[in-house]
């Protein structure tokens, strides 16, 4: 009888307790199970929406040849594309491999404090790296990718953890990009031969890599790609991402995209990237992103690159300001060298964004869409709010030298700022 009293007494303690905590605002955090309805359910963390601008950062074996696209591998072997066939012809020796790209990736020039305060200058609030394209070589250790990494194999040194912590010193986010397919892994080949009835290159490969990735980087994102042949059950992307919510190191703060499966993008995940370069018509009623790279042909730096391939300062400031405006962040991607430089015309065009930004962040960061996104008069003006205030935003003067807003109704008391 004693024993049953005293437990009575300290389960009416943690009753008295756990209401009290309520009482101070405290609610349990759910679990999510791994079914999509759960997951679509969780909040996205508040830091991504304040931040509407990132540089993505494509940077992997594929920028040894520097030519083409990222995709290199893939038009070489994968498609036999008969200009890559001669590029190769012309450029390397009989029987030079993919593989012998790999000692070239040196990243002998790569400083990642110089390439956090150009991101920093740029004004990016997150930064999201290439751990691993469809190429499937590694810029870190990854215990799954033996001599087809970064620290075995090119620069002998561990990229993402280099430049996270440059990166994070800076109170930027920390993004990290994962291709879930390798085009040629023997595993994934198998698999794709039993119809992915299988699931060897999903236990042996990918999965161990995205629990290293976080683990060992605590990211802030983690941006999924490669996808598209197989359904999300293949990837096994919901048991996943039930444990990045609940158990993760990274749980309360961590965003992910949609590209979880061939049924995902565009319906579930986090935020949507929908398709490299989206553009929405009107306003999303899901939060987006829109991924678009200076080079407006590759992801990847290209040796071939000419200026008029380059997104001007005005064309990339447009796609910014039109993204915001339609509640989206703006991811725009360059392409480092080998040797890990990037080159000018890029560190220009990101310091250009930067320098816009350090006078009209305001109507950028921690923005939210007005009721009127887009307006067409004299001018295409683009509407952004924070609490009571509206900015209209316009990158052409109107010729006839009249700027007419027609959505906003003023009253007495309303005040208009230009900047």
């Amino acid at each position: 009888m004693k024993s049953r009293a005293v437990g009575a007494g300290l389960v009416l303690l943690l009753l008295v307790l756990l209401r009290a905590a309520y009482v101070r605002g405290f609610r349990p955090q759910p679990r999510y199970t791994p079914d999509w309805q759960s997951l679509d359910s969780r909040p996205l963390p508040e830091w991504f929406d304040k931040a509407k601008f990132g540089v993505f950062v494509h940077w992997g074996v594929f920028s040894v040849p520097a030519w083409g696209s990222e995709w290199f591998w893939w038009h070489w072997k994968g498609e036999g594309l008969p200009q890559y066939e001669q590029f190769m012809s012309d450029n390397y020796p009989p029987g030079f491999s993919y593989a012998d790209f790999g000692p070239q990736f040196t990243a002998r020039f790569f400083n990642p404090d110089s390439w956090a305060d150009l991101f920093q200058a740029a004004g990016a609030k997150y930064v999201v790296l290439t751990t691993k394209h469809h190429e499937g070589f590694t810029n870190w250790p990854s215990p799954v990718s033996w001599n087809w990494n970064s620290k075995d194999v090119g620069p002998h040194r561990d990229l993402v953890g280099e430049l996270g912590k440059a990166v994070q010193k800076r109170n930027m986010r920390y993004g990290l990009y994962h291709s879930l397919l390798e085009w040629f892994h023997p595993l994934y080949l198998l698999d794709k031969k039993n119809g992915f009835k299988t699931q060897h290159f999903v236990h042996a490969k990918t999965m161990p890599e995205l629990y290293d990735l976080v683990y060992r980087y605590e990211p802030d994102l983690i941006w999924s790609d490669g996808e598209w042949e197989c359904p999300d059950t293949y990837w096994n992307s919901t048991e996943f991402l039930s444990w990045l919510y609940n158990d993760s190191p990274v749980k309360d703060k961590v965003v992910v995209n949609d590209r979880w499966g061939q049924n995902c993008s565009c319906h579930h995940g986090g935020y949507y990237n929908c398709q490299d370069k989206f553009k929405p018509e009107s306003l999303p009623d899901h939060k987006w992103e829109m991924c678009s790279s200076i080079d407006k042909f590759s992801w990847g730096y290209r040796r071939n690159m000419v200026l008029s391939d380059v997104a001007t300062e005005c064309e990339i400031i447009s796609e910014l300001v039109q993204t915001v405006s339609l509640g989206g962040n703006y991811l725009l991607n360059i392409g480092p060298t080998k040797d890990g430089l990037i080159v000018p015309i890029f560190q220009e065009r990101l310091l250009a964004v930067g320098k816009w930004l350090s006078i009209n962040g305001e109507a950028i960061y921690s923005s939210k869409p007005w009721r009127k996104q887009l307006e067409k008069n004299t001018t295409s003006v683009w509407y952004t709010s924070r609490e009571t205030t509206v900015y209209a935003i316009f990158l052409q003067w109107p010729e006839n030298g009249v700027l007419s807003l027609v959505s906003p109704i003023t009253t007495s008391t309303t005040q208009v700022t230009f900047f």
